[in-house]
C-alpha cells in the first residue's frame, strides 16, 4: 500500500515538474521572441538608412557623372565640326590644285605637239640640206655621208691619235702593270732547272773492253740488243762511253738499264740479253708509275685515276724542243696555282688543268688525233671532271676559253716553254719562223720592209711614210700581230713595232 502510494507521488511529482518545464520554456519562448522581433526591427531599420544614403551616394556620382558625359560629347562635337571644315578646305585646296593640273597638262601636251612639229621640221631640213648637198656635189646620200666622215676624220686625225694613245697607254700601263706584278711573283716563287735532254743516251762503262763484249762474235750480241730495245747503239773511238740513240725516249730508257744490268752481270749473249731487257721494261714501268705519283702529289693533284696516273709518268720519258714534257706540265702546275690565286680563280682546277694539259703526248703516236682531242678523250674516260678539262683544252686554242682558269693554263704554257734555255729549236725551224714572220709583215701595203730580230719575238715594220698615216701605221700593228696569231705557233709573244718616218731636208745656197 505504501509502496503504491510512493509510486503514486513520484509520478504526481512528475508531471508536476513537466508542467512547470514547460510553463518555464513557454515563457523563455516569450521572451526570446521578443528579443528577435527587436533585433529584426532595428537591422530593417538600418538597411533602410544604407540603402537611403547608397541611393543619395548613386544620385551625386551618376549625377556627376552624367555632368562629365555632357561636357565629353560637347568637345567631341566641337573637334567633329571643326575636322568636318579642315576637310572641306582641303577638298576645295584640292578641287582647286586639280583644275590648276589639268591646265599644266594641257600646255604640256600642245608643248609636246609643237616640238613633235618643229622636229619634222628640222628632220625635214636635214634632208632637204641633204638632198641639195648631194645634187650640187654630184653624189647620192651614202657617198656624201661616207666622203663627210672621211674628211672630218682627216681632218681631226692628230686629235683623235692623241685620244687613243691616251686611252691605250693608260688602260695598257695599268693592266700591264697587274700583270707584270702577278707574273713575276709567280716565275720568281718558282725557280726549276731548264736542263734539256737530246736524243740520245750516254753510257760510262769501266773499260774499253767491255765494248767487244758488247759487239760480240761478228755483232751478233749488239744485233740482239738494238732488236730487242728497239734502239740505235753506237760505239766508236770515245772512251769509257757507249751512245744510246732512239727517238723514242721509253725505249732509251729501257736500253740504258738493260745495258747496265748486263755491264754489271758481265755475261752478255743473245738469252742474257733477253732476260735483262724484259727486266728493264719492268723497272721502267715501275719508274712511270712513281714518277707519275711524285708529280700528281707535288703539284697537289689528288684522287686520280691510277690508270692516268700511268700514263702521266711516260711523259717523264717524252721531250718537247729538248724540255722534259713532265717537268714542263709540273712547272706550269706550281705557276698556273700561284696565278690562280692572285687573280680569284680556282688554283685547284688551274694545277690540275696544267698539270694534265699535254697527257695525251703519252699516247699521240698509238691513238689518232692531236694531243688535246686525245687528252680530252683520256680525262673523261677516267672521270676527271668537265672543270679541269675545260682549262686543259683551250692551252693551244684548239677550243675557246670558257673559264679563267683556261686561260691561266695558257698563260702558264707560255711562260714555262719560254724562260731562256727552256726549249730550243733545230736552225732550219729557227730560219722559217722568222722568214713567216718577216713574210706576214711584207704581205700588207704600204710595208718597205721589214725583219724579224730578237729570236724571233719582235719584228720591226718600216712603212712608206707617204702612202700610210700615223692613224693606218696604228691600224697595221695590230693587223700584223692578228695575222702572226692566227697563222704561226710560237712560244712566248711577238712584238710589232711599225715605224713611219717624214724627213724634210732643204740645202741653203
Amino acid at each position: 500500500m505504501s509502496l503504491t502510494l510512493v509510486f503514486i507521488l513520484l509520478a504526481g511529482t512528475g508531471l508536476m515538474g513537466v508542467a512547470v518545464g514547460w510553463v518555464f520554456r513557454w515563457l523563455w519562448s516569450l521572451a526570446r521572441k521578443s528579443s528577435l522581433e527587436v533585433e529584426v526591427k532595428q537591422i530593417l531599420l538600418d538597411a533602410r538608412e544604407k540603402a537611403e544614403a547608397i541611393l543619395t551616394e548613386a544620385d551625386t556620382e551618376a549625377k556627376e557623372k552624367v555632368a562629365i558625359a555632357e561636357g565629353t560629347l560637347t568637345e567631341k562635337e566641337e573637334k567633329l565640326t571643326r575636322q568636318e571644315e579642315r576637310v572641306f578646305k582641303r577638298e576645295e585646296s584640292l578641287d582647286k590644285k586639280q583644275g590648276e593640273l589639268e591646265n599644266e597638262i594641257g600646255a604640256v601636251k600642245q608643248k609636246i605637239e609643237e616640238v613633235k612639229q618643229i622636229k619634222e621640221r628640222a628632220d625635214q631640213l636635214v634632208k632637204e640640206r641633204a638632198d641639195e648637198l648631194a645634187r650640187v656635189a654630184g653624189l647620192n646620200k651614202e657617198e656624201a655621208k661616207t666622203q663627210l666622215f672621211h674628211e672630218l676624220e682627216k681632218e681631226n686625225e692628230t686629235d683623235f691619235m692623241v685620244r687613243l694613245q691616251k686611252l691605250e697607254q693608260s688602260g695598257m700601263e695599268r693592266l700591264e702593270r697587274r700583270a707584270r706584278d702577278i707574273l713575276v711573283t709567280s716565275i720568281h716563287r718558282l725557280g726549276n732547272s731548264v736542263a734539256q735532254d737530246t736524243m740520245a743516251t750516254a753510257i760510262t762503262i769501266p773499260n774499253d773492253e767491255i765494248k767487244g763484249k758488247i759487239i760480240g762474235k761478228e755483232g751478233r750480241n749488239i744485233k740482239a740488243f738494238e732488236r730487242a730495245t728497239g734502239v740505235e747503239v753506237i760505239i766508236d773511238d770515245t772512251p769509257g762511253s757507249i751512245v744510246l740513240s732512239s727517238y723514242d725516249p721509253v725505249r732509251r730508257a729501257v736500253a740504258r738499264v738493260a745495258l747496265e744490268n748486263l755491264i754489271i752481270d758481265g755475261r752478255i749473249q743473245p738469252a742474257k740479253i733477253e732476260e735483262m731487257v724484259e727486266k728493264a721494261k719492268g723497272e721502267v714501268t715501275k719508274i712511270i708509275k712513281e714518277k707519275g705519283e711524285a708529280a700528281a702529289f707535288e703539284a697537289g693533284v689528288l684522287n686520280l685515276d691510277p690508270k692516268l696516273i700511268q700514263i702521266l709518268g711516260r711523259l717523264h720519258f717524252r721531250t718537247s724542243y729538248g724540255q722534259s714534257v713532265l717537268q714542263h706540265s709540273l712547272e706550269m702546275a706550281h705557276i698556273a696555282g700561284m696565278i690562280a690565286e692572285e687573280v680569284g680563280a680556282n688554283p685547284a682546277v688551274a694545277r690540275a688543268g696544267a698539270l694534265l694539259h699535254d697527257i695525251g703526248k703519252a699516247l699521240d703516236h698509238e691513238v689518232q688525233g692531236t694531243h688535246v682531242e686525245i687528252g680530252r678523250r683520256l680525262l673523261a674516260k677516267f672521270g676527271v671532271s668537265e672543270d679541269v678539262i675545260k682549262a686543259m683544252q683551250a692551252h693551244h686554242e684548239e677550243y675557246p676559253y670558257e673559264t679563267p682558269e683556261s686561260m691561266i693554263v695558257q698563260v702558264a704554257d707560255a711562260i714555262s716553254g719560254g724562260r731562256p734555255g727552256a726549249r730550243r729549236d733545230s736552225v732550219e725551224q729557227y730560219i722559217k719562223r722568222l722568214a713567216d714572220i718577216e713574210g706576214i709583215a711584207n704581205s700588207f701595203g704600204g710595208v718597205e720592209k721589214s725583219y724579224a730580230i730578237s729570236a724571233g719575238r719582235e719584228v720591226r715594220v718600216f712603212v712608206k711614210p707617204d702612202e700610210m698615216s700615223d692613224f693606218a701605221a696604228r691600224e697595221l700593228a695590230r693587223n700584223i700581230a692578228l695575222r702572226i696569231e692566227g697563222d704561226l705557233k710560237y712560244p712566248g709573244e711577238i712584238k710589232v713595232v711599225v715605224f713611219r718616218e717624214t724627213r724634210a731636208i732643204e740645202f741653203a745656197r
